[in-house]
């Protein structure tokens, strides 16, 4: 019986939608663009992306350029049981991150040492809550998904 030799399973990559499109368009061009409300009395940024504002109810609505800053503002290290593709990169970390430009805006991700960095690669001792990141784009599974880095004081 021959060796074969084991593939890694494949991590989890987000199912784009008809509204999410444009978000996840723009990550592969390395750019962070969040949906913001079209109508000049409003203007409020909003995500996950949908038709209509949750604020005014307008359906026009453009994406904004983010700076791609912010800080975390919540986070895990999950334990086992994991999937098996996720136990293999253990420990790693969830992180959420408030936009520095759109604070009331959360997206999940994870933090890692460079963008083609594993999801392992930031010992979990140096998580904390606040601390600044900005984003970094990487290619998973022919997803372009955003992860984040510690920012240099």
């Amino acid at each position: 019986m021959a060796d074969a030799k084991k593939t890694a399973e494949p991590l989890l990559t987000p199912t784009v939608d008809e509204d999410g499109t444009p978000f996840w368009t723009y990550a592969a061009r390395g750019e962070l663009r969040i949906q913001t409300c079209a109508e000049p009395t409003c203007g409020a940024p909003r995500f996950p992306p949908r038709p209509c504002c949750p604020h005014c109810q307008s359906f026009d609505s453009t994406w904004r350029r983010m700076s791609g800053r912010g800080r975390i503002w919540s986070y895990v290290v999950p334990h086992p049981p994991l999937l098996p593709a996720y136990a293999a990169r253990m420990p790693y970390n969830a992180i959420v991150v408030e936009l520095a430009d759109a604070p009331r805006i959360r997206l999940v991700g994870n933090l890692v040492a460079a963008p083609d960095a594993p999801l392992n690669s930031v010992d979990p001792t140096r998580l904390r809550i606040g601390a600044r990141v900005h984003v970094v784009f990487a290619d998973q599974d022919g997803v372009t998904v955003p992860r984040w880095i510690l920012e240099r004081p």
